[in-house]
């Protein structure tokens, strides 16, 4: 009987995640395709399941080439600017594009992995700088020499962010996907090692 328990064990494990994830993926697939799904059907005479997917997918390309024009962005710009005068817009919107901007590429974005010593202990937790410069908040010099650090939960979505001194970081010369995946899964992944081994800076 331990022998079975061993097998079923060593089963689930490797189909659980699996199953999840294709659950998952179906439902975001079966969400998108209802977003416009719902209009199409009224439009078109017959509807093919996965059109309101395709159709989402060709409006966010299509927006992704207006914004290279200058004219379109110049205007886009604007609009966004003027959207968040209203208080109620501005609490929804600003907060969600700032979370999207954590994971862009952009060069004035300062996310950067590190570790974060923990009091006296020797300890360390492993974050993403998310904000170096607090100029803007007019805050004084309480927090001029500190980073905002966020540090995500392991096996749950979330985190929590501190305000942490410069010198108590240690940068890291690793991925944020990897470093999110690491945090994530509780460290539990084994990594094979490679050419592009973690570099620590002090």
């Amino acid at each position: 009987m331990t022998s079975l328990g061993k097998i079923f064990f060593r089963g689930l494990i490797t189909i659980l995640p699996i199953a999840i994830t294709i659950y998952i993926l179906y439902s975001a697939v079966v969400i998108l395709d209802g977003m416009l799904g719902v209009i199409l059907r009224q439009i078109l005479p017959t509807y093919i399941p996965g059109l309101g997917l395709i159709a989402i997918i060709a409006i966010i390309f299509l927006f992704g080439l207006m914004l290279n024009n200058l004219v379109v962005g110049r205007f886009l710009s604007i609009l966004e600017n003027r959207l968040l005068e209203v208080p109620l817009i501005r609490a929804v919107y600003s907060p969600l594009k700032d979370l999207m901007n954590l994971f862009s590429k952009k060069e004035n974005n300062p996310q950067q992995v590190v570790f974060v010593q923990l009091g006296g202990l020797g300890h360390l937790q492993l974050g993403l700088i998310t904000r170096d410069n607090f100029e803007e908040l007019k805050l004084g010099d309480l927090i001029s020499d500190r980073v905002a650090v966020y540090f995500p939960f392991s096996y749950a979505l979330g985190g929590y962010t501190l305000l942490v001194p410069k010198s108590q970081i240690v940068y890291v010369n690793l991925p944020i996907e990897k470093a999110m995946s690491l945090a994530i899964t509780g460290w539990v992944k084994a990594e094979s090692k490679s050419s592009d081994e973690t570099e620590i800076k002090s």
